[in-house]
This record gives structure tokens, C-alpha cells and sequence, in this order.
């Protein structure tokens, strides 16, 4: 009678071990209520194993929290620590915009793109859990949490995609959460966290696309991912793609009973092929209908980012150049740091056992053939523009080019764990892998990434290595009692953790030593958040607190200005502002705030702060500076103008603002005020010393004198006042320097600007035709208290709405100090509300006389058409949902024992 065939365990298909030598038999058959037991076991030490070697790292390097140094480096301090304080103050009602409209920052934008790019993982809701001036701990929390579920999910999937010993699983899972992508790009851009996470997830859906299990929670999962964070979840979805592919072409489980009962019936060659490939191609389908539902449910928030993206500043195109080969090897060693190169270090034992798998004969030969195939096509696939293209969705990156190196890190951890769950490989293929790793550590001896650090710490690796495989094979050719088994685990993990602390602490501390950083939140931002909060008087009109440690000042501080960093920085916003003069920083994506009285009063800022830093940034004290406040009468938000836009008058003549392009004519254009005094052409004389320029041109006495240049590197100061020396630096085409006060007109009208260029910049600054400007005051005040007249009597905001009542027969166009960009509806009096007109790039609505109030709302792009492809979507859901619950599919299983994993053949499991 032949033995009865074992019952499927869900979801672990059902694999035999590789025994030892000397085994009397197999293990015994587990039920299907314990099946998840090692998963859940293997998934708990793994995220507890991640988050303690995450703090150990972090304490090593003496950073926030665990020591003094800052952790804010680039964009971590820029965008996301000040965009999880904001999510904060939403959540708890603290704001004054909603999840369509942010009205703090650039006067006005679009935050459900920023929510949908940098707060819509659910980790992030953590936040609201920590108190208001702890948001670097609430954010180290958040990712902390994110990398140590991703190395559970990791370990997981592992003992889905095969049973193996869960401890093993479980090191291997730190592995993948605590790659050098980590490390090195993932824990200071925490958004990118949710794509590591999404990975083994979406191998997952694969595994039930290919079992035919799941057809519910499949799309519900790769709608959390996507809508978690698009960017990420597009690369973590080619690389579950490529899993799916190398399963169903290395195993014979894939759910079909009319492919198996037909393939057991068929007689000849040509209909077991085409039974062979049906069940495969449905898996294809099932996973493709997967992804698209799962797509489908995310559109909402997806669309709207996909529109933001369209719209936004664009970067200067970046070309991609590949990467040494020696420097892609040195990648896989041990505390190396770049962003110019992939990230894959999973540490020594793991890159080892990966590589015993083409070596290793107790693995079968087309599962070796699939995954080193894959491995290597990705690999390359990193390196040649095309699929460097097609893994960032069709754009090169800048700044880190290599954002998908957690796949392959991925995949390899899979190999070695396919390699190494049967049993430790035999010493033909430990010999190898170690042979292979050898010729990599060789060849990326001459790399440029390589850290005093690194090949010490390969060698202490490889030393604990060795006294594991050696209590391994103890334990093989012994095997009474389980001491050196766990021995062998042990010093596993001691191998993987040594390294993984080594690399954080090296590639913490490098970074900080190379790149731009932010000091920690500190006595500055709380002093300023708290006079901020005195003085806020919005809608009446707006409060600037000016430049503080960091970027997106107001979202950490409060108040509404024009400092905004983000990707989605409006293209429309950036232009205005810098043709206004302001500032900006990252390619146009950080416009910042420009502390001018004829900006202030087209914006209506009447609350100014200014800081005066108490001493130098540190990476290890807390930054303080004593906080003054300026209040100054400026126009309500919305001011009524005539419908002629007035010109310039030409450069030289009186009160002019000389060239139409000019910062200081655009200023007046949008004032509706001729305020300024620009000298035409100023004279130019080159230094005694060679080192610089000095320009000389005549002002009326009294008048304030601006310079704008916006290319300009170097210093300026205003002859005769050379302790006010203003320093400029603007660097084509990632800073444009804003306008600066240099001083006030002295009584003969005569102004001289010394300017002193940065060596590298050279001799002759290169300035705008029209760089001084001097400001009348009083024609300044004079146009203030006009505007103030003629403009709104009243202001009311809400959430993403903002309504003016205006003087009864107002005519003309009233401007609403807020950028035009896209999703602006306006309308006057009662009308419907209609897309926004823009008057120089603000909101505009024209006036018959009749209209007493507008009315102006937001709604982000994409919304509408997001909202329909998300219900299309959940239909197709419910489409699914609802015939899976009125049948249960049921599965036929071979008689014959599975031959997924080893050559050697073995008989059929009985559950007798």
C-alpha cells in the first residue's frame, strides 16, 4: 500500500531536509496548527535581534539617542524630522492646514503629496505617542520600528520559501534589515524604510499568487506597501516579480488540479509541456491581478503624488555613470560608506553561505541554476543605464543612484538560506563560497571605500565562522545533545553582529564627517516655537520665524513663511519666489525665507523673528540663540489691484527699478508700487589686490541698499560699515543666494560695495546687470497703508479654504497673497467656484464692482481620478472576495515525495 501523501502546511510547502550523515530518519511531520510556530518564532528574533544591534550601533557611534552626537544629517534634519513634527501637530488638531493643505509652509501647499511622499507609512502615526519637543526620539522610534519589522518579515518569508532552523532564519533576517542599504541610505531616509519592509511582503503575495491562496489579503498587502510609499514599493515589486519567476521555475506546487490531475493521465510529451507551463502562467495571472488591485486601492493617494511629481521644481537632468567594479566589490565587505556606490553589505557569514549555494549538490541543480541566474541578472542590472532607468521608473535619481540595492541584498540572503536551511553544506561547497568571497575581498582592494576597519572585521567574521562550521560538523558527526548546535548558532551570530555594529558605527560616523548635518533640536527651536505661538495671529496676516537650525523651519517651529523643502517644491512657487529674489537651496526644492520689508508687506508678514546665535553649531551641543521680534503694519492677505500690471520705468530714470527682470522690478510689479531706486549699470573697479570688485553708483540719502546676486560666492559690505559684512552663496545650479541689506545710503548718496569672491569662484563676480536696488521707506509705507485701505476687511481660513470680505464696489483683481499653484479653485461673491487666475504667479480673482467677498479652496490634483480608480478598484476587490468565500479551492498533492531541494531522493511523508 503506498504511503498516504502529507497534507499541505500552510503556507510552508512541504520540503525535506538535507539530513547529517548518520540520521535514523526524518524529522516528523508537524500539524498544520503548529506550521507557523518557527515563523513566528524566527520573526520575533529577528526584529528583536534588529532593534538591539540598531541601538548598539547607534550608542557605539555616540549618536541621538543613545549619546550626544546628532543624527541629522542631509535630509533627515531638512525634511523629515520637521515633516513628522507637522504630521504631529495635525493629528492632534494643532495646525492651522489639513491633510489637502499645508498653511505654514511656502505660503501655501500642496501636503497630501507631502503626506503620500514622506508621512503615509502607518509607523508614522507613532508619533502622536511622544511629547512636542521630542521629535528626533519619535522619529528614531518610527524607523528603529520599520527595520526591525522588516527583518521579521524577512525571516518569514525565509521558512515560507523553505523549513529550515529558525534561528538561522532569524540572523539571516537581521541580515537583510541591517544591509549596508540600511545603513548607508535607508536610517537617514526613513521614508525608504517602508520599501524594505515591503519587499519580503510582496514575496509573499507572490507565494499565495502562486499557491492560489490569499486572494483577498494579496491586493490588501501590496496596497499598504504602495500607499506606505509608492517610490520604494515600485522597486520592491520588480524584485518580488523576480522571486515569483525563479519559483515557478524551480518548484512543482503551484496550485492548479486540473494541470495536476491532467500531467498524471498524459501520455505524451507535448501536452505535459503545455500542462506544465498552465499552472505557471495562472500564477502569473493571479500575482498580476494581485498588483494591480493593489495599485488600484493606493491610486488615491498615488495619483495625487504622480501629479505633485509633474509639477514640481525640476531637478537638471543626471546622467549615470556606473560604478567601478572594485567599488561595487568593496560594497560587500564590512564598513564601507558611499553614495555614489551600492550599498551591499550583509555581512560575511551571509555572503558566504550565499555563495556555497552554486557549489552545493544537496541543493538541486535547476533551484541553483534559477536563483544564481536571477542574482546575477540583477546585479548586472544595477550597472547598465537601461535597467537603472527601469528600476527608478524611467528617471535617474539625483544624489544616491543605487536606491534598489535592498533587493539584491534580499535575494541573496534567500540564497544563502536555501543554501544552508537543509544542513550546513558540505566542505566542498563551504570551500567555494569561501573561495568566491575570497576573490571579491581581493578585488576590492584598491577601492576608494574600503575603511581602515573593513578587512579587520572580515577577519574577525571569518574567525567565528570557522569555530562555527567546525561545531557544525562536530555536532554532524556527534549528534548527541544539542550543545554544539546552539554553539554553532551562537557563534553565528556573534560573526553577523560583530560586523553589523562595525559597519553602523563606521558608516554613522563617516557620514558626519562628509556630508551636511543639522544640529539636534534644542533650546533654539522650543524658544522659538514658544514665540511663535505668542505672537501667531493667522489669517490676519502671517508670522515668519525665519531661518533655525536645519530646513522647513516652520513645520518644526510653527508659524507661515516661505521656507519649504520637499520634492514636490512647486515649480510655479520656486520660479515666483526667486524672481522676487529669494533664496533657495537643493536645485530649487528649498526655497527659504527672505527677511525683506516689500516681500514682507506682498506677503503679509507682519510678525518677523530674527536669531542671533548664542555660539557655533555643534554636532554635540544643543544650538541656543537669543530670539528678537519685529512687528510692522503689512497689507491683509488679500489686497485689491487694478487690472493693468504697471512696468518699470526704464533703468537710470527717477524711481526706477531699472531691467523688467530684475528682482526689485518684479517686486514692485507685484506691490503695485514703484519703491525702489535702481542705479544703472554701476561702475566696476577691480580691487588693489586683485582680489575682488568694488561697485560705486549714487542713491538717494537715507535709502536702504540691497544687493542681488543670486550667483554670487563671496562676501559683501557697504563702504564705510565694514563690520556688516554679508556673505553670499550662491552655486549654480544647486544654491541661489537671496538679496541682502548691506546698509543705509550715507548723506553724499554715495554707495561703494566691496565685493571679496570666494578663491574658487574667481576674480569677477559674475552679477545680475541690475544688482543694487535702494528702497524708499516711506514710499514703502505709503503703498502699505494704500493697499491696506483698499484691500480685505476681513480674513477667514480654514482647513484648505481661505474667504475675504472686500470693501462694497471693489474693482479690479484681488490678489491673494498664495502661490498659484495647480488646484486652486477661486470664485467672487456667490459665482461657482472656478480654476484660479494667477496675477506673477499668485492667486487672482477679478472683480465687477458687485462681488463683497472671495473665496478661494484647494483641492489637490489627481484626487477626483485617484478617488475613481480606488473604487473601480475595491470592486474588482469585492469582485474577488465574494466567490472565494462561497467555495474553497481545493488542492491536489503529489504521492510522490517533493525533489524541490535535494537530489537525492527521498519517499513521501506519511501523517501515519
Amino acid at each position: 500500500m503506498p504511503p498516504a501523501a502529507e497534507p499541505e502546511v500552510a503556507p510552508e510547502p512541504q520540503v525535506t531536509p538535507v539530513l547529517a550523515p548518520g540520521s535514523a530518519s526524518e524529522p516528523r511531520p508537524s500539524r498544520p496548527s503548529r506550521g507557523s510556530r518557527p515563523r513566528l518564532r524566527a520573526a520575533a528574533g529577528a526584529a528583536l535581534l534588529t532593534g538591539v544591534l540598531f541601538c548598539l550601533a547607534g550608542r557605539l557611534a555616540d549618536s541621538y539617542p543613545f549619546g550626544t552626537r546628532t543624527r541629522n544629517i542631509v535630509d533627515l534634519g531638512q525634511q523629515y524630522l520637521p515633516f513628522h513634527a507637522y504630521w504631529r501637530d495635525l493629528l492632534l488638531g494643532r495646525t492651522h492646514g489639513d491633510l489637502f493643505l499645508n498653511w505654514s509652509s511656502g505660503f501655501g501647499t500642496n501636503f497630501l503629496g507631502d503626506f503620500g511622499t514622506y508621512l503615509s507609512s502607518p509607523f508614522d502615526l507613532l508619533v502622536v505617542l511622544f511629547p512636542a519637543d521630542r521629535p528626533e526620539l519619535a522619529l528614531y522610534a518610527v524607523t528603529a520600528l520599520k527595520i526591525a519589522t522588516a527583518g521579521a518579515a524577512m525571516a518569514a518569508l525565509l521558512l515560507t520559501l523553505r523549513r529550515g532552523p529558525w534561528p538561522v532564519a532569524a540572523i539571516l533576517g537581521t541580515a537583510y534589515a541591517l544591509s549596508g542599504w540600511t545603513f548607508n541610505y535607508g536610517a537617514t531616509v526613513p521614508m525608504w524604510l517602508d520599501g524594505l519592509v515591503a519587499f519580503p511582503l510582496l514575496c509573499l503575495v507572490g507565494e499565495w499568487a502562486r499557491k492560489g491562496r490569499r486572494p483577498v489579503l494579496g491586493p490588501l498587502v501590496v496596497a499598504l506597501a504602495w500607499f506606505a510609499n509608492f517610490y520604494t514599493a515600485y522597486m520592491a515589486t520588480i524584485g518580488a516579480a523576480v522571486v515569483l519567476i525563479v519559483r515557478l521555475l524551480t518548484t512543482d506546487d503551484t496550485a492548479t488540479a486540473t494541470a495536476t490531475a491532467t500531467a498524471t493521465t498524459s501520455t505524451s510529451i507535448r501536452p505535459k509541456l503545455v500542462v506544465a507551463g498552465r499552472p505557471r502562467l495562472l500564477a502569473l495571472l493571479r500575482a498580476a491581478r494581485s498588483v494591480l488591485l493593489g495599485i488600484g486601492l493606493a491610486a488615491p493617494l498615488v495619483i495625487v503624488i504622480f501629479l505633485g511629481t509633474k509639477a514640481a521644481d525640476p531637478t537638471p537632468p543626471t546622467a549615470f555613470v556606473a560604478a567601478a567594479w572594485s567599488d561595487v566589490a568593496a560594497r560587500f565587505l564590512p564598513a564601507t560608506a558611499s553614495v555614489a556606490t551600492p550599498a551591499l553589505f550583509i555581512g560575511t557569514p551571509a555572503l558566504a553561505l550565499a555563495l556555497t549555494l552554486p557549489f552545493n549538490s544537496a541543493v538541486v541543480g535547476r533551484v541553483r541554476a534559477g536563483w544564481i541566474t536571477a542574482i546575477v541578472l540583477v546585479t548586472l542590472s544595477l550597472q547598465w543605464e537601461p535597467t537603472h532607468l527601469l528600476w527608478h521608473a524611467g528617471a535617474s535619481p539625483n544624489g544616491i543612484p543605487y536606491r534598489q540595492t535592498f533587493v539584491l541584498c534580499g535575494l541573496l540572503l534567500m540564497a544563502a538560506w536555501l543554501s544552508v536551511a537543509g544542513g550546513l553544506p558540505r566542505p566542498r561547497a563551504l570551500l567555494g563560497g569561501t573561495g568566491v568571497f575570497g576573490l571579491l575581498a581581493l578585488a576590492a582592494a584598491g577601492s576608494v571605500d574600503i575603511d581602515r576597519w573593513t578587512y579587520p572585521a572580515v577577519a574577525g567574521a571569518l574567525a567565528l565562522g570557522v569555530l562555527a562550521v567546525a561545531a557544525a560538523l562536530l555536532a554532524r558527526a556527534r549528534p548527541v545533545g544539542r550543545l554544539l548546535p546552539v554553539l554553532a548558532v551562537v557563534l553565528l551570530l556573534a560573526a553577523q553582529a560583530g560586523e553589523t555594529l562595525v559597519t553602523g558605527k563606521r558608516i554613522e560616523e563617516q557620514q558626519l564627517s562628509e556630508v551636511s548635518w543639522a544640529p539636534r533640536v534644542g533650546p533654539w527651536h522650543t524658544d522659538m516655537a514658544r514665540a511663535v505661538a505668542e505672537k501667531d495671529a493667522w489669517p490676519r496676516h502671517r508670522t515668519d520665524p525665519g531661518e533655525v537650525p536645519g530646513g522647513n523651519d516652520v513645520l518644526l517651529v510653527g508659524g507661515e513663511g516661505a521656507d519649504y523643502y520637499s520634492s514636490l517644491t512647486s515649480d510655479t512657487y520656486s520660479r515666483t519666489l526667486t524672481g522676487l529674489g529669494f533664496g533657495y537651496y537643493a536645485k530649487g526644492r528649498h526655497p527659504v525665507s527672505l527677511d525683506n520689508p516689500v516681500t514682507d508687506a506682498i506677503f503679509s508678514i507682519g510678525t518677523r523673528m530674527r536669531s542671533t546665535p548664542r555660539g557655533p553649531l555643534a554636532l554635540d551641543r544643543l544650538p541656543e540663540a537669543t530670539i528678537t521680534v519685529t512687528d510692522t503694519p503689512v497689507p491683509p492677505l488679500v489686497t485689491v489691484h487694478p487690472n493693468d500690471v504697471p512696468a518699470p520705468a526704464s533703468a537710470g530714470s527717477p524711481a526706477s527699478a531699472g531691467s523688467a527682470d530684475s528682482a526689485f522690478a518684479r517686486q514692485e510689479r507685484m506691490l503695485g508700487r514703484v519703491v525702489y531706486e535702481v542705479p544703472a549699470d554701476p561702475r566696476r573697479t577691480a580691487a588693489p589686490d586683485g582680489t575682488g570688485t568694488t561697485l560705486a553708483a549714487r542713491c538717494p540719502a537715507g535709502s536702504d541698499v540691497w544687493l542681488w546676486a543670486p550667483e554670487y560666492q563671496g562676501t559683501a559690505a557697504l563702504a564705510g560699515s565694514p563690520s556688516a559684512t554679508s556673505t553670499f552663496a550662491g552655486k549654480l545650479p544647486s544654491v541661489v543666494a537671496p538679496m541682502q541689506r548691506l546698509g543705509t545710503v550715507p548723506a553724499d548718496g554715495t554707495v561703494r560695495i566691496d565685493l571679496r569672491p570666494e578663491p574658487k569662484a574667481g576674480p569677477r563676480p559674475k552679477l545680475p546687470a541690475n544688482p543694487v536696488g535702494c528702497l524708499d521707506r516711506q514710499r514703502l509705507a505709503d503703498a502699505v497703508r494704500d493697499l491696506t485701505a483698499t484691500g480685505a476687511t476681513a480674513v477667514r481660513a480654514t482647513g484648505h479654504t481661505l474667504t475675504a470680505d472686500l470693501p462694497a464696489g471693489s474693482t479690479g483683481t484681488a490678489v491673494v497673497a498664495v502661490p498659484r499653484i495647480r488646484g486652486w479653485r477661486c470664485a467672487a461673491g456667490d459665482a461657482p467656484l472656478a480654476p484660479a487666475d494667477s496675477r506673477l504667479g499668485l492667486l487672482a480673482v477679478p472683480l465687477d464692482g458687485r462681488a463683497t467677498s472671495v473665496t478661494c479652496s484647494f483641492r489637490p490634483p489627481g484626487v477626483k481620478l485617484g478617488g475613481a480608480v480606488g473604487a473601480a478598484a475595491l470592486l474588482g476587490l469585492l469582485a474577488t472576495a465574494l466567490p472565494h468565500r462561497r467555495r474553497r479551492i481545493g488542492r491536489i498533492h503529489p504521492s510522490a515525495g517533493r525533489q524541490e531541494f535535494t537530489a537525492r531522493a527521498h519517499p513521501a511523508r506519511s501523517t501515519e
